[in-house]
């Protein structure tokens, strides 16, 4: 499953953007990034604590104050605002994994735009939490 909304529009092959295989883990770099910074910012300007943990791609959000390295710190970790969570992404149209023990993924049928939208739906879930 899409961590964020598919794409489409021009200059865009069938099912997303058309990368050069040497350039996907760059992009893919890029858009983890985007999308890490954007969750901060919204969890930041929603006054939540949150851990956002990123490799590359992969990444994974707590509602935490401290780091989330191993099971035990993800268990003191607030699940039930994950879930209030969840459900507002959902809401606004982003699936996300349904628990905060899996990870979620970018591809490169992902763009700027896309994880554009994740963030503002990310935006608007936090504040109404």
């Amino acid at each position: 499953m899409s961590a964020v909304p598919s794409p489409g529009g021009e200059g865009e092959g069938e099912g997303g953007p058309i990368v050069h295989p040497g350039d996907a883990y760059t992009r893919l770099e890029q858009l983890g990034a985007q999308l890490e910074a954007g969750m901060k910012g919204a969890a930041k300007s929603a006054g939540l604590p949150v851990q956002f943990n990123r490799c590359g791609s992969m990444f994974c959000a707590y509602f935490a104050d401290r780091p989330v390295d191993n099971l035990a710190d993800a268990m003191k970790s607030d699940r039930e605002r994950f879930k209030r969570f969840f459900h507002g992404m959902l809401a606004g149209g982003i699936y996300l994994a349904p628990s905060q023990f899996e990870a979620g993924f970018i591809s490169t049928a992902h763009t700027v735009e896309s994880i554009d939208r994740t963030i503002s739906a990310a935006v608007k879930a936090m504040k109404n939490l």
